[in-house]
């Protein structure tokens, strides 16, 4: 995996920035390519957060000794800092599965099927995409609830 540049960050920003109507004006190969680099920018802020969250938990259980955890009246919902390193466990873990779907909408461009939705099969609108580069469904079908497989 290769660090990104500022100048490719820029270019995200830029491509972000777009109207509608130019968004909609790019070649399928330009758009392909944009959202290629906005992925990847993606990949990499989920990585970072991710590395940071999972480095905080093991900070947190490193700082604390092991002790019985109590859940009654007078101890409350117990030891703190244990809450704080499970909520950045989950947090961490949250962040990793963001990397999976990435990843997966990295390997949907290099098979052809980016942009396809997973339940109607209809194209998503490159706006939708633009907004959440790893969207699986078209907003009819997410609004719909749990998708159906075929």
């Amino acid at each position: 995996m290769t660090e990104i540049t500022e100048s490719e960050k820029e270019a995200v920003e830029s491509y972000l920035a777009l109207e509608d109507d130019a968004l909609e004006s790019l070649s399928e190969p330009e758009f392909l390519a944009r959202q290629r680099e906005l992925l990847a920018v993606e990949r990499e802020h989920y990585i970072a957060q991710a590395s940071q969250l999972k480095a905080e938990a093991d900070s947190l259980s490193q700082s604390n000794e092991p002790v019985e955890v109590q859940f009654d009246e007078e101890s409350g919902e117990g030891n703190t800092l244990t809450v704080e390193r499970e909520r950045d466990l989950a947090l961490a873990a949250s962040a990793y599965a963001a990397v999976d779907e990435v990843e997966a909408a990295i390997d949907k461009i290099d098979h052809g099927t980016y942009g396809v939705c997973e339940s109607c099969r209809e194209l998503i609108p490159r706006a939708r995409l633009r907004a959440l580069p790893y969207a699986r469904l078209c907003v009819k079908c997410k609004e719909g609830g749990l998708p159906r497989r075929r």
